[in-house]
This record gives C-alpha cells, structure tokens and sequence, in this order.
C-alpha cells in the first residue's frame, strides 16, 4: 500500500494551521473540515425560531415591546447559526506523517492530536444519509487510552480518507520502530536489537544446561 503524497492546504486558514502545529519534517497528507451536512441541524434549528422573531417585529410595528422582543429574537437566531458556521470554518482534521490533529475553536483554538503509531484500530462508519451526501464517521481505537481525537464525525469522502489514513497506518515506515512521534531509532538502539534470530531463517536456537543442576533421576 503506498503512502499519499503530501499535499499543500487550499485555505488560508489551513496553511496558518499547519505551519503553525506541524514541526518542519512532517508533511500534511490529508487537510479537510468537516462535511457542510455538520450545518444540517443548526439550520433546522435556526429557521423556526428566526421565522418566530419575524413574525413578532412585523406583527404590531407601533407595539415597540413585541417588536424589541422580535428583533432580539432574529438577532440571537442570527449568531447562533453565524457561530456554528464559524465553528465549522475554523476547523480542520488533518493527517500528516506522524499524526492526526483537530484543530478548533473561533476564539480560544484547540489542538488535540493522536500520533499514528499509538493506533490500534480504525473504525469507518457510513450512515444512509452519509452515504447519499459522500460523509462517515470515523473511529479510531488508541492502546489503553481515552483520546480526545477517538470520535471523528461528518468527515467527507470517507471512503478515501479511510484508504489513505490506512495506507499510513499499515506503511512500513510506520508502525515499526521509533518512538511514538515517528522518529527513527537511534542507530545504536539498531545494531543493540537483533533483526534475525541466531539459529538462522529457521529461528531454532539451541540452548545450553544450566550448571548446578542436580542429575536426573533414572
């Protein structure tokens, strides 16, 4: 399975991201928000209540409390939607060649990251709704630890995601040796550990008794 090339970020706020969290040795492979469906459920919610506050300004225009009430109304419904769109702007899943990071947050931005390497299991999951709309949710399984990164939903074009994280999961490069940012083992550490067993391609390696044994019985 090849490893994807890295690829350079379409957004500037992307670009801002990765040269920012990535240290300069790491490629970013995979760069993406969350899928537009993620705004499904703040407009579902946003419309009534923006319709109940249109409904409050314009019903008795000379009622000055109906039509504050309504205008406050429209204006909270407004930054309600205006912020969960600012939310999905903001953030990015990215993979690089040693991790995957989530950055969010408007105001105050948050990082969470997972390094490739403490991945036991990757879990990909596609709704019928996901399937229409090209999006799943992906699940990934760390080595007896609760990760902040472990629920990944309204990812897009799930199906080349979960090809393209697996081909870095399942990279020789990665997964075997080095420490868990992707590092390389020290050459010391190399020629310490040997790569074959003594007794050869067979792996059989006799062993010799351990002195001061009493004689077996006849």
């Amino acid at each position: 399975m090849t490893v994807p090339t890295p690829r350079p970020p379409r957004s500037a706020r992307a670009r801002k991201d990765i040269q920012k969290y990535l240290l300069s040795n790491e490629g970013a492979v995979i760069i993406t928000r969350r899928h537009w469906a993620v705004l499904l459920e703040p407009a579902v919610k946003f419309l009534p209540v923006f319709a109940i506050g249109v409904v409050l300004l314009v019903l008795d225009p000379t009622n000055r409390l109906t039509s504050t009430v309504g205008l406050l109304v429209m204006v909270g419904a407004l930054l309600y939607l205006g912020l969960r769109v600012a939310e999905w702007w903001m953030r990015h899943f990215i993979v690089s060649t040693r991790r995957i990071l989530l950055t969010s947050g408007v105001i105050v931005r948050t990082v969470t990251l997972i390094p490739l390497r403490r991945i036991t299991d990757l879990t990909w999951q596609e709704t019928l709704l996901g399937q229409v709309l090209n999006y799943g949710t992906f699940r990934f399984e760390s080595a007896g630890q609760d990760q902040a990164l472990r629920h990944l939903t309204y990812l897009p074009d799930a199906e080349r995601r979960y090809q393209e994280i697996s081909a870095l999961l399942f990279a020789k490069d990665f997964g075997a040796g080095g420490d868990d940012e992707g590092n390389e083992e020290p050459a010391e550490e190399r020629r310490r550990t040997p790569r074959q067993p003594a007794g050869g391609a067979s792996g059989r390696q006799d062993t010799l008794p351990i002195p001061g044994l009493p004689p077996a019985a006849g």
